[in-house]
């Protein structure tokens, strides 16, 4: 006699009665925990960064466009993001850096575009405080880079 499955034979999902383990959710869960609590504290160094070196642009070298001292400031907060989110962050730092750096370079000029037009539209345009216009692009920023991160750059 053979085990030959009978049309009316249901299939069976082994995952559907798999334990769930605890442990592994716990250890995953406190692990990414600790992982958006590194990407905070690395995006805060990093935007302290791009915001000084705007106002150092603005209020010592005097440019007249908050969106060039922005971009200025940017290349600065971009190159301690990427230093802070491979070995801190994201600890891929045994991955291939010149790979993970074009790809954050580009996330980030893509990133850039979008917070400089928030900036240049507020600050330039609309004649709004600039200190607002960079909360307002840090905002974009952190909103796209945490993600974009993870999921493209640092994989």
């Amino acid at each position: 006699m053979t085990n030959v499955p009978t049309p009316d034979a249901a299939p069976v999902d082994s995952t559907v009665d798999a334990p769930v383990d605890a442990q592994a959710a716990r250890q995953s869960l406190k692990a990414n925990g600790a992982e958006a609590a590194r990407y905070v504290v690395n995006g805060l160094v990093a935007t302290f960064v791009n915001w000084a070196v705007m106002r150092l642009c603005l209020d010592v070298w005097h440019l007249p466009w908050a969106s060039l001292a922005y971009w200025i400031g940017a290349v600065f907060g971009i190159t301690t993001s990427f230093i802070g989110s491979r070995y801190f962050v994201f600890r891929k730092h045994d991955r291939p850096m010149m790979r993970q750096a074009i790809k954050f370079v580009g996330v980030y000029v893509v990133i850039a575009l979008l917070a400089s037009g928030v900036i240049h539209v507020w600050s330039d345009w609309l004649r709004l405080d600039s200190n607002l216009g960079f909360i307002l692009a840090t905002g974009v920023q952190v909103a796209l880079s945490y993600f974009c991160n993870k999921k493209l750059v640092f994989t």
